[in-house]
């Protein structure tokens, strides 16, 4: 049914019933497909897994059409583009039309839905046939447009025709009056008609902003005529996905929308974009406005599309309301990577904390630390650099101990911040993470007693985390919180399957206390039988090292929300036991494998050695 089946669909007898083009910069010319003016239509091949240049164009059914012909055609009429999808909705009935919704959700199989032959001995009365539809199940997309994974399970529903009198009333044609909710596509469908971007909101009482995943239509969207850039202000406007919500708020005022039947939106001869609001933003302050327009600036900045350079809101006079550009937008970026360069950091042969010089004309160095875990005696087993590159956290050889210094002066050592009873290194504390606000992450793997732990700017009494999801037979791997501080990546061990989890970052602010929490985990890898390491590589973004169901283990970009594509695999590397990835995409990925050290991974190179000897690779963070 869709670009990835095809070709099963004419091998099974029934007409493909849908036209396909490739668009080769918007004309035919040599290389590209042409449209035959006679013939039978064959399969189209060589469509890419998620090529957004391949248009299906659907098509209507044609007369005395059978119920075969009704159901492959209209699962083929919701892979395309067409407006209102007025022309799937012709081989619904009158009711079905009327009530079908394809905007609450999307239903992604790993492949196009199998549509299985009629029972032809279900209906004796003649009162109809039903479809069975089935495939693996990998994911689903709600109504907020937001990407919900899950591994691969059984996907079983069924699509239902009956005949109805035709127009003129002279006869009978099929048409469905029963159907599946939403849409249903295979992955390649999806990918190919739709793109993730990240919606941004403020972290819950704080000036940085937090990304927030979701998908839109590549291209103009069937329902809403809305082109991309409209599409993702809109659902920006309609406020953060469920899951993160609770951590984050937005500054538009509740209730906050475009301008009553806008649907495009393009930037003048300066790159700004006006953007118009309707009434319930004419009165927000200078302050409240200038984060608004700082939400949409980094919403938008995603969308390659477009170039904004500045936005202005308008209110619903067309009064403007504020204008900010990408300079002054910067201020709210939870990593400010313009400030200083990133720098990679690991732990020597010695176990002492070492900084990783690397220079695009000069050769690699490694650069001592002067403070107590630059030195010989630190014998760390891992550690972590604050965002500011001030401090660090260690955990002594043993796994017992967490220690806090200074990387940039010299000090006197300091006792343990955090200890752990744990019978053996390995179930004793992770390697510790640091966040935003300089709060230090570290996990206590005690098998009879699991902790998670955050201590205040690194220094202060660690608190408790309330981890509900936290019980004796779950083993937290390792983990790494985000740059934001309102999410964190977990490697987590349960009845022998290794998994990453992301759970969402909640504090209150109470009279004593802090009261922080980790909620609501969900997957990030689904698809992946066992995670080894994971980072952050971004707002949204992570590398993970893993391996599904009889493959190999590889090393691939996810969002967070557990999407993927097929470019998100980068080159193999033997052995891998931890990786490091920089916020921004011009310095090299770093990782450590037992074959070979230190290796890192520049933009658009291979693996290249760098510490023979070194290991536990990190960026700050």
């Amino acid at each position: 049914m869709g670009a990835d089946s095809r070709e099963g669909l004419v091998g099974r007898g029934t007409r493909t019933r849908a036209a396909v083009l490739a668009a080769c910069g918007g004309i035919l010319v040599s290389g590209c497909a042409t449209m035959p003016d006679s013939g039978e239509v064959q399969p189209v091949r060589g469509a890419n897994q998620g090529d957004s240049q391949v248009r299906v164009y659907a098509v209507a059914p044609r007369e005395s059409a059978d119920p075969d012909e009704i159901v492959d055609g209209f699962l083929e009429a919701m892979t395309s583009d067409d407006p209102g999808f007025a022309t799937a909705r012709k081989y619904l009935t009158k009711k079905a039309a009327a009530s079908w919704k394809p905007e609450q959700s999307i239903t992604v199989l790993t492949t196009a839905p199998n549509r299985d032959q009629a029972d032809r001995n279900a209906d004796p009365d003649e009162r109809g046939k039903a479809y069975p539809l089935s495939g693996r199940k990998i994911a689903t997309v709600d109504a907020r447009h937001a990407y919900q994974p899950n591994s691969p399970v059984e996907y079983l529903r069924a699509i239902h025709v009956v005949q109805q009198p035709t127009a003129n009333g002279k006869g009978k044609e099929w048409r469905i009056d029963s159907l599946p909710p939403g849409l249903v596509l295979g992955e390649a469908d999806f990918l190919r008609n739709y793109r993730s971007v990240n919606k941004y909101y403020f972290a819950s009482r704080e000036d940085w902003v937090v990304a927030d995943p979701v998908y839109i239509r590549q291209r103009q969207d069937p329902v809403t005529r809305m082109d991309p850039v409209t599409q993702t202000v809109k659902a920006l406007l309609e406020g953060p996905t469920n899951w993160l919500k609770p951590a984050v708020e937005s500054s538009f005022p509740s209730g906050t929308e475009l301008r009553k039947g806008v649907t495009t939106l393009t930037t003048d001869d300066q790159s700004t974009l006006k953007v118009p609001l309707n009434d319930r933003a004419d009165q927000v302050s200078g302050d409240v406005c200038r984060r608004m327009a700082a939400q949409l600036l980094f919403t938008l900045r995603d969308l390659t599309s477009v170039r904004v350079e500045q936005v202005e809101l308008l209110g619903s006079a067309d009064r403007s309301l504020c204008r900010l550009g990408k300079g002054q937008a910067a201020e709210f970026a939870a990593v400010r990577t313009a400030d200083r360069s990133e720098n990679p950091y690991f732990v020597d042969e010695h176990g002492k904390l070492m900084m990783l010089v690397v220079g695009e004309k000069v050769p690699d160095r490694s650069a001592e630390l002067p403070g107590p875990l630059g030195k010989d005696t630190a014998r760390l087993r891992s550690a972590a650099v604050d965002r500011g590159e001030t401090k660090a956290a260690g955990v002594g050889e043993n796994g017992r101990d967490l220690f806090v210094s200074s990387i940039t002066t010299e000090q006197e050592p300091s006792p343990a911040i955090l200890s752990s009873k744990g019978a053996k290194p390995d179930d004793r504390l992770s390697a510790p993470s640091w966040d935003r606000r300089g709060d230090l992450w570290v996990a206590d793997r005690d098998r009879s007693a699991p902790r998670l732990w955050m201590v205040p700017d690194g220094t202060g009494h660690p608190v408790r985390v309330n981890a509900p999801w936290l019980t004796p037979d779950v083993r937290i791997d390792s983990l790494k919180v985000s740059a934001d501080g309102v999410r964190i990546a977990l490697v987590v061990t349960q009845d022998g399957r290794t998994t990453l989890q992301i759970g969402r970052v909640q504090r209150e602010i109470t009279e004593t206390d802090p009261v922080v929490s980790v909620l609501d985990l969900q997957p990030a890898a689904p698809r992946m039988e066992s995670v080894t390491a994971v980072s952050w590589a971004g707002p949204s973004r992570l590398v993970v090292v893993g391996r599904e169901a009889g493959g190999v283990q590889q090393i691939r970009y996810l969002q967070t929300d557990g999407s993927t594509s097929a470019t998100s695999v980068l080159p193999g590397l033997n052995g891998v036991k931890s990786v490091a990835a920089p916020h921004g995409d011009t310095t090299p990925l770093v990782a450590y494998s037992g074959n070979d050290g230190i290796v890192r991974l520049a933009p658009g190179m291979n693996w290249q050695p760098v510490v023979k000897t070194g290991r536990s690779p990190i960026y700050p963070g």
